[in-house]
């Protein structure tokens, strides 16, 4: 759990230095923003952890929902269903965007469908010889 607490620890500081340099003038928006977000998401696991060790209840729910194996079936099978959906609409969109002359947005469609079924393949490949 220090682990946690440390990569917590490590998002806020991240997020202090990425606002200070943009306030320095360093740095352009964008990467205020990404400090924001690093704060928001340090401060928010922060008071997580906080609440899983002072809270029975929520500890118990924590762990129930992290160990249960229904959970690990419907998010394993979440995340199948959401690469089916990538891979489908972005080929949908390098057909579209090839139609309307958006070449560049072609090759990012393309692009990342091809990427996609390579990791695909590869993970197979893997995960054939592990099991």
């Amino acid at each position: 759990m220090k682990k946690k607490l440390y990569v917590s620890i490590f998002w806020i500081l991240l997020g202090l230095g990425l606002n200070i340099g943009h306030w320095a003038g360093l740095w352009e928006d964008y990467w205020m923003s990404m400090g924001i977000a690093f704060l928001f998401i340090g401060t928010l696991q922060l008071l997580r952890q906080r609440r899983y060790h002072t809270n029975e209840s929520y500890r118990e729910r924590v762990d129930t929902a992290a160990n249960d194996e229904r959970n690990k079936f419907l998010a394993n099978k979440a995340w199948a269903w959401a690469g089916y959906w990538y891979v489908l609409l972005a080929a949908l969109g390098s057909i579209a965007f090839k139609i309307m002359g958006r070449e560049d947005l072609t090759m990012f469609c393309s692009g990342s469908v091809c990427f996609m079924m390579v990791l695909y393949w590869l993970n197979y490949l893997w995960l054939s010889r592990k099991y």
